[in-house]
């Protein structure tokens, strides 16, 4: 009981303990595997492999190209065709590590990786509080403990955007369940500079205002507030649509984003739905295999949401997760970056440890539960580190 009244008292800084211990786990593990890197494969090679080399090996490299040398005033091609190039890349993150560089004169490796963890650190803070206000202190902490210790989430201490957009995402969701409009609209807006996560998050604003309309006859909405509701959708709309509009500004070329996104897809463009039933074809070696592998995910993942066990997350984490799911199902091309995009669904944490139940007596084994769950993610994130961090060919496998 001592435990629990600690948490209850001081949640803030047992969840930066916990992030902080995973994170110092993963700093470890990186410095493990470095000796394993083939300096020959990496940009901005020192040519010694360590620790702050690993941090910003991937897409880290785009954005120090960015630091470096900005974004291109015209599009790379060949045959007429657009290469990638880094105006697929938001620029917030960049120009925070521009402008930290600048005043700190330290490297990119250690002003990007270190400002990630420190985000890192927010966006676990602020996680707390967003699942304390629904499920109780307990289960925020055992959220943020298997959160910290889950496969990715090395790239919260990498030159990645993870830590950065799931800071503005979550003071979205936030603000959306305190119906805090201004706020929500505000942090919306944000995301357009740092990750494209409007849309899905424009359906969680809808549904949290049509909740709140429910409500106007017992809880009368005055108009100061009709102008409030009505911001967070245009900061939604805006934020879906600011980054791509930049790109056709830079360049000259209308479709500038969506070309260069479509650079990264093994058909040059991008196509709905398609290449995850593709890449599961590739994976299983069979079409049939593939489709009801992809259905049972699915119905598997909408089954864990909606069920009486997810009731107490609240509609806005529940409609979140349904919301990007299905929006990584439209828009992804499914492979080992997938890792990293489901870090955004960290609710669904709320039902694996046992914790979403309404009735509170039903929540059984949340903190055995926890434990197993974060030791599967630090044994998964070893495999994690070893394989998608690590380069032995030019072609590998992205994170």
């Amino acid at each position: 009981m001592r435990g629990v009244d600690l948490l209850h008292r001081r949640l803030l800084l047992c969840v930066l303990v916990a992030y902080l211990v995973a994170r110092l786990f993963s700093a470890i593990v990186m410095q493990a595997v470095a000796h394993e890197q083939n300096p020959d494969y990496i940009f901005y090679s020192t040519g010694h492999q360590d620790y702050w080399q690993m941090t910003h090996v991937w897409d880290g490299r785009w954005y120090q190209t960015i630091v470096e040398d900005g974004y291109p005033q015209q599009l790379p091609t060949v045959g007429g065709v657009v290469q990638q190039n880094p105006w697929a890349f938001y620029p917030m993150y960049p120009g925070m590590v521009s402008l930290l560089m600048h005043l700190t004169g330290g490297s990119f490796a250690v002003v990007g990786s270190l400002l990630s963890l420190v985000l890192g650190g927010v966006a676990v803070v602020l996680m707390a509080v967003l699942i304390r206000d629904k499920v109780g202190a307990v289960a925020a902490f055992g959220v943020v403990c298997v959160f910290s210790a889950s496969p990715p989430s090395p790239v919260l201490q990498m030159t990645y955007t993870e830590s950065l957009a799931l800071v503005l995402l979550i003071s979205a969701l936030l603000a959306l369940q305190r119906r805090q409009w201004w706020l929500a609209a505000a942090a919306a807006l944000a995301t357009g500079l740092a990750r494209p996560v409007a849309v899905p998050l424009a359906v969680v604003a809808l549904v949290a205002l049509w909740l709140r309309w429910r409500d106007r006859e017992h809880d009368p909405i005055r108009s100061r507030e009709w102008v409030a509701m009505a911001s967070t959708l245009v900061g939604c709309g805006i934020a879906g649509g600011i980054w791509p509009a930049i790109a056709w500004w830079r360049t000259g070329v209308p479709s500038a984003y969506t070309e260069t996104m479509g650079s990264w897809r093994s058909d040059g463009k991008v196509v709905y739905f398609v290449p995850w039933i593709a890449n599961f074809d590739m994976l299983f070696h069979s079409g049939v295999v593939a489709v009801l592998v992809l259905l049972v995910l699915i119905v598997g993942f909408v089954v864990i949401t909606i069920g009486p066990w997810g009731d107490a997350m609240g509609a806005v984490m529940r409609t979140w997760l349904l919301a990007y799911g299905f929006y990584l199902l439209a828009v992804l091309d499914a492979w080992t970056s997938t890792y990293r995009y489901l870090l955004f669904m960290f609710p669904i944490l709320i039902v694996f440890i046992g914790a979403g139940w309404k009735e509170r007596a039903q929540r059984l084994l949340v903190g055995w539960r926890t434990v197993i769950w974060v030791g599967l993610g630090l044994g998964w994130q070893v495999w994690w580190c070893w394989t998608l961090l690590v380069l032995r060919h030019s072609s590998g496998n992205p994170i």
